[in-house]
């Protein structure tokens, strides 16, 4: 791999890569900070205001009019954009600033109305409730109630998930007014504005502008495709691409130490390790892997090995000692709860081994437009690899996830993974901005060897297919890969037991949400955050601040919780001999005991549970266990109450729906 890439030394000048005069960075550190900090301002407040006027239309579901809106504005944004490319950023009448709040503007209203309008009649984000929507909302809504860091289940436990970005949605939320699950959407579409943004700047630091705004359009793109699901993990995959751009040529700049720039990228790890934890391991590795591709190169081109290492080391401790900075600002109580992870638990969080997981990823073999963007990439990428900077910086990158799944595929012998799936994003954006540059050099040829006079046709015909192939890729995120995301968005239920579409039918679960919430209330007499559940119903915790006695799976279980010692508790209890023994087990636990149950009833019409017959007329709740590495990586199972354990004085019970609530007075 050494052998392929450039030395280095900063490599000649082409169509992507310029002299920098030794400098690993084209924008100086005053404007870089300037355009991060007004351009994502800008982003927020832009994004907001088209959020509401997208929650306006108020088109009744279902209809095709929101896609077809969809497509007509973001069609229109996109054509402004490749309009900004190919003229205005030669235009000298608007200045710089009116050039950078244009394109600002622009990537915002595209990246915003392409996915906000087809959201305009539902308070949901992409993915609604449902499977992991549940735990992301809860821990929103955890958030939005308390303005310290905390566990968005277990009560009076450090927390685990990484929270920054959920922490700064409950401020948000606060702000607003707003309930956390509510605030969820208008935040994550906020921050999806905020990162195109972002990485356009961000590659302004080693690209060209037009170059750079490219980029920031094909990111906006690939996240629509794949990324945007996650609006917490997407930053750190959008920017991974052009921080490892910068600091593969900050490692390798020969003279001086770039200390700024070296601090930026700590900046960016941190970001990472507070946000989205599978991001910051990746990239750290990616400097390492640099790093030692940058010393072994130095070396065999006669460099001592000391001072090569010496140097390297230098420009490793700033970004590391800015990451753990940062880093700590979120992990520090789980630190100190485990001895700085002497005495760490081990979590099932990684025990998780998808279709998408088992197999490698070859976005360049899929029949769309994005599929052949990524083959130009790639075939650009091994072409251009040992003269680009550029172009090896990115190989390295694709390297680096194909090893990241072998990693992981070997990690399924100590019983775990490295959950390499959750990289194919960041592969998939590689491949494309690649694929633009490497077309773009194509374009560049053909000007050169082509008769003069067809230059402007050639530019106009590029123009063209490129503006075709974003509105194909928009397409086919909007009437393909959102389209489930987006139908349960419409579907699942708000908690005043009714969804998007005015349904309220009995036999949903959902519609009970509200009763359940004033049951509970009117049952315990206490605020939600003073409560803790026992539940059978686990999408009602992503809506109230309650506490949950156990998480619904062991993956997102916090691993100083004891998921499974709770499990083996919760079945001693069931098997009670009376409410007084059980009163006793509940006062004697180890753990907080709940001060409230909600248990399946399968004596009610609306209930779904079949329990066995020694089971007849029992209580039931359900518990899931992990059973990985098998897929669906959980077993469902239930465990029984017998009525008669809450028939003393001390418990007070009301049926709701399906439910069962206990309250202990």
């Amino acid at each position: 791999m050494v052998g392929i890439l450039p030395s280095p030394q900063l490599t000649g000048p082409s169509p992507i890569d310029e002299p920098r005069q030794n400098s690993a960075v084209r924008l100086p550190l005053r404007n870089t900070v300037a355009e991060l900090v007004a351009g994502s301002a800008v982003a927020a407040v832009v994004s907001l205001v088209l959020q509401f006027a997208a929650a306006r239309l108020s088109i009744s579901e279902p209809s095709y009019a929101p896609e077809a809106l969809t497509m007509l504005s973001s069609g229109l944004v996109l054509a402004a954009l490749f309009a900004l490319l190919a003229f205005g950023y030669r235009a000298t009448r608007i200045g710089r600033w009116g050039k950078l709040a244009a394109t600002w503007v622009a990537l915002t209203a595209f990246s915003t109305l392409s996915l906000a309008i087809p959201l305009q009649s539902t308070r949901f984000y992409y993915g609604g409730s449902s499977t992991d929507n549940g735990f992301r909302m809860q821990l929103m809504t955890r958030m939005a109630s308390t303005l310290g860091l905390a566990d968005m289940n277990y009560a009076e436990t450090a927390p685990y998930y990484p929270s920054g970005w959920f922490w700064l949605g409950g401020r948000f939320a606060n702000l607003l007014g707003w309930e956390g699950w509510a605030a969820y959407k208008l935040y994550a579409l906020c921050w999806v504005a905020v990162t195109a943004v972002v990485a356009f700047t961000l590659w302004s630091v080693v690209l060209r502008r037009r170059l750079a705004l490219l980029a920031a359009v094909v990111t906006a793109l690939s996240g629509m495709l794949h990324g945007i699901v996650e609006p917490y993990a997407w930053p750190s995959a959008a920017w991974l691409l052009p921080v490892a751009v910068l600091a593969w040529r900050a490692l390798r700049t020969p003279e001086g130490e770039p200390r700024w720039t070296l601090i930026c990228i700590g900046g960016y790890v941190g970001f990472a390790a507070i946000t989205y934890t599978l991001h910051f391991g990746f990239a750290v590795a990616m400097i390492m892997l640099m790093a030692l591709i940058t010393g072994v190169q130095r070396v065999r081109q006669g460099a001592g090995a000391g001072p090569v290492v010496k140097q390297l080391f230098l420009r490793l401790l700033p970004i590391g000692v800015v990451s753990l900075v940062i880093a700590l600002l979120v992990w520090l109580p789980y630190l100190l709860s485990t001895g700085f992870l002497l005495n760490n638990p081990r979590s099932a969080a990684q025990h998780y081994l998808p279709e998408d997981g088992a197999f490698l990823p070859v976005p360049m073999t899929e029949a769309t437009a994005f599929g052949g963007l990524c083959l130009a990439g790639f075939v650009w990428l091994l072409l251009r690899c040992r003269h680009s900077e550029i172009a090896a910086s990115m190989l390295a990158i694709v390297l680096a996830i194909y090893g990241w799944f072998a990693l992981s595929t070997l990690a399924l012998l100590a019983k775990t993974t490295l959950l390499a799936f959750r990289l194919n994003v960041v592969l998939e954006l590689t491949l494309a901005v690649a694929g633009v540059l490497g077309l773009l050099e194509l374009i560049g040829y053909l000007r050169r060897r082509i008769d003069p006079r067809y230059a402007v046709q050639i530019s106009l015909v590029a123009c063209a297919l490129g503006l075709i192939g974003a509105v194909s890729v928009t397409q086919e995120a909007i009437s393909d890969k959102l389209l489930g995301y987006t139908e349960q968005a419409y579907t699942d239920y708000y908690p005043t037991g009714d969804n998007a579409k005015g349904n309220k039918d009995p036999g949903q679960r959902g519609s009970w949400f509200d009763d359940e919430i004033r049951a509970v209330a009117a049952l315990t007499g206490r605020e939600p955050d003073q409560n803790v559940l026992l539940s059978t119903d686990y999408k009602l915790m992503s809506f109230q601040p309650y506490w949950g006695f156990q998480q619904e799976t062991p993956h997102y279980a916090n691993p100083l919780a004891d998921y499974d010692d709770r499990a083996a508790e919760i079945e001693r209890w069931a098997k009670a001999g009376s409410s007084e023994e059980l009163l006793r087990m509940l006062r004697g636990s180890k753990f907080k005991n709940p001060n409230a149950f909600i248990l399946d009833n399968p004596q009610s019409r609306y209930s779904e549970v079949e329990p066995p017959p020694e089971h007849e007329g029992d209580l039931a709740l359900q518990l899931k266990g992990d059973a990985f590495p098998q897929n669906p990586n959980v077993r469902d199972y239930h465990v029984y109450f017998d009525r008669e354990l809450f028939d003393s004085p001390a418990f007070v019970k009301r049926d709701v729906g399906p439910y069962t609530i206990i309250a202990l007075r």
